[in-house]
């Protein structure tokens, strides 16, 4: 006889909205856990209802899933956190909100001064080519031949 503190991998899916394929995916990146019964079916704590919920909220926000892996580093997988618990991981969270926060508005500001200076250059443009370090790839379409668009970042105090 199951017991109601523990969920079967169809009761989380139809709690969170996750289909049973992702429920299995955050269990074997170690992000929620299950036991099994003698029969080897999946049961889930009530508790990882709240991890599920942090975890989809955190994907809308764009958060990696190592980052929450990192933040549920510290919480309890065999019983329900406390409320301690939650609070240290809110901590990291808070920090790490807070600097995305803080980097949105830069790119804001950058972006404002983009579209208003119309340059379109990509030798001097402090948005597409910070500091042209793209010029250490040598001359031509480096933005287009390579696989990345990604800029590298400047190290030192400018960055």
């Amino acid at each position: 006889m199951k017991s109601i503190d523990e969920l079967t991998v169809g009761e989380v899916c139809a709690r969170t909205g996750l289909a049973a394929s992702a429920v299995h995916f955050y269990e074997r990146t170690g992000l929620i856990a299950s036991t099994r019964t003698s029969g080897n079916q999946r049961r889930f704590p009530r508790h990882m209802l709240r991890r599920i919920s942090l975890i989809l909220v955190a994907k809308r926000l764009g958060i990696p899933l190592s980052e929450v892996g990192e933040a549920f580093r510290d919480l309890p997988m065999d019983r329900e956190p406390t409320a301690a618990d939650w609070r240290r991981v809110s901590r990291v969270w808070k920090v790490r909100l807070e600097e995305r926060r803080t980097a949105i508005v830069q790119l804001e500001k950058e972006l404002t001064g983009c579209i208003g200076c119309g340059c379109l250059s990509m030798r001097s443009c402090d948005l597409l080519n910070p500091g042209d370090v793209l010029s250490a790839g040598g001359p031509g379409a480096q933005r287009l031949a390579g696989s990345s668009s990604r800029v590298p970042r400047q190290s030192g105090p400018e960055a």
